[in-house]
């Protein structure tokens, strides 16, 4: 069934018996002095081990306890900064792993019994690639280096949300294993710097460096690739693949050297930084336009097309429900035409809807192209819900809004879709024909072909047609979720069919009509 218009709601000692014998031999005695040495020494291995195991933990109680008591001071603000949402996948991911190993050297039945009835939910290591993916979407789409994203300094917002060295490891060993050496280096690089600068770390200089050094031989940089290698050589002279890596990379540059008649030239002693290197193209054709216009950048709103946008107030067609009190209606594109209402929603009803919403949220899904079923996708990044107005009262109120408001009729319409998208959540440019909340930073909603872009804002709502009414698709209407930035959008979508509409939008004689 065809979609005829989009709504778009913002709304974790051993012991032995020995014969009497034994007494009657000095040298045997002896022996026995000297191993009660060597068990005094072992008992005095298992206090020190007690003691430091003790110290750890104590010190991991102390750190969480801090963190906890801000972050459950707000969960929703401390989840909004993207670097949080990421540090929260890997703590509960792998550090709370590292501690229960800690504890498990003598077991303790509380922490395991309450780790194993926890861990049901815990992330996994799927969970917290998927967060650094994320955070390299959001370094992509808003040009933002990893020095930036390390300290914590996003565009509006700078938190003490700071990134370790071994944090860096592991955001580029994310890279590094999905063949992504653009992201690998970057933050490779970012570990090095940091370490560099006298920050301590599990990650040892020849891991990162080995790393590196390949990475950016895979970018094409032969020069910088042999530079990092020699250091590597350097700094672990047995290194077992340094010095093949070397010869190898040391071939291939005389190689090309020779076949193009020129002399060889040193390393760039340039940091490596943001746009040193050329992001891989990817399956998206209009990546750089859309991701533009996520930033702010190439919109083409002029003032001749400005002129042609006007407020109003919008009763309906004289609906009863709407006399004494229209609705607000502001355009944001002449054409298509793109208005967005205020006030639709309520801070309660908002709210109300979130709560509905939250124990249903799962992995949003697409539908394949191939096989007609609902699958994941790496190009949509949210969670959503489905909310039937047998579910609460206000879903009722929401849904007869919308009819009201656009005066098509939603009994044939989906039901209403609530979508959050948290740390980098994006769904890319698509065609709806075959979407409640603020955002600090990012989240807009753009249309590459148009060079339009939606900002949200709390309790609006968006409102367009996808089709003509001759039924035909509106290609124009190719739109994108931009990744947010800061903060936590909520959406809330009313895709309205075209069935049920032939007397409310009667159709069209030309085929874009």
């Amino acid at each position: 069934m065809r979609q005829l218009r989009s709504f778009v709601l913002w709304a974790l000692l051993c012991c032995w018996t020995t014969r009497a014998e034994i007494f009657t031999s000095i040298s045997q005695m002896t022996d026995l002095i000297h191993t009660e040495k060597e068990l005094v020494q072992s008992l005095r291995d298992y206090i020190k081990a007690e003691e430091s195991k003790l110290a750890a933990v104590k010190s991991w109680a102390n750190k969480l306890d801090a963190l906890t008591r801000v972050s459950t001071s707000d969960p929703e603000g401390y989840l909004a900064h993207p670097v949080n949402a990421y540090k929260l996948m890997k703590r509960l991911n792998t550090e709370w792993s590292e501690l229960e190993t800690l504890v498990l050297q003598n077991p303790s039945d509380g922490f395991i019994s309450n780790m194993s009835v926890h861990r049901q939910v815990f992330p996994d290591a799927e969970d917290e690639t998927g967060a650094a993916k994320a955070l390299m979407r959001l370094q992509d789409t808003y040009q933002l280096d990893s020095e930036a994203f390390s300290r914590g300094k996003l565009p509006g917002m700078h938190a003490n949300a700071l990134l370790t060295v071994d944090d860096c490891f592991d955001m580029g060993k994310t890279g590094y294993n999905d063949a992504d050496y653009y992201h690998a280096v970057l933050w490779m690089q970012q570990a090095l710097k940091q370490l560099d600068g006298g920050e301590e770390s599990v990650a040892s200089k020849a891991d990162i460096l080995d790393y590196l050094s390949y990475s950016v031989y895979q970018m094409g940089d032969l020069p910088r690739a042999i530079e990092l290698t020699r250091r590597l050589v350097a700094t672990t002279p047995g290194h077992q693949r340094a010095g093949g890596n070397l010869r190898y990379f040391e071939r291939i540059l005389t190689k090309q050297l020779s076949e193009q008649d020129q002399d060889q030239q040193p390393a760039s002693e340039e940091p490596i930084l943001l746009g040193t290197y050329q992001r891989p193209k990817d399956h998206l054709p209009e990546r750089e336009t859309y991701e533009a216009l996520c930033r702010g950048e190439g919109l083409q709103m002029n003032d001749a097309r400005r002129s042609r946008l006007f407020c109003r107030l919008q009763d309906g067609r004289r609906n009863p429900r709407l006399l004494l009190r229209p609705m607000k209606e502001e355009d944001e594109w002449d054409s298509p035409h793109i208005v967005r209402y205020l006030e639709v929603l309520s801070h309660e009803e908002t709210e109300k809807i979130k709560e509905l919403a939250k124990p249903r949220l799962a992995r949003a899904t697409v539908r394949d192209p191939k096989t007609g079923l609902l699958t994941t996708a790496n190009y949509r990044v949210s969670k959503s819900a489905w909310l039937e107005e047998v579910d609460d009262p206000v879903i009722v109120r929401v849904n007869q809004r919308i009819e009201d408001i656009t005066g098509l009729e939603v009994d044939t319409a989906e039901l209403l879709q609530v979508a959050n998208y948290g740390v980098g959540g994006q769904y890319e440019p698509h065609y709806d024909f075959s979407r409640m909340s603020d955002v600090e930073a990012g989240g807009a909603t753009v249309f590459p072909d148009l060079g339009a872009a939606i900002w949200p804002r709390k309790g609006t709502a968006v409102f367009w047609f996808n089709l003509f009414r001759s039924g035909e698709g509106d290609y124009r209407t190719r739109h994108a979720a931009c990744p947010v930035l800061v903060g936590s959008k909520w959406v809330s979508n009313k895709w309205i069919h075209e069935r049920g509409q032939e007397f409310r939008r009667p159709c069209g004689l030309t085929e874009e009509e």
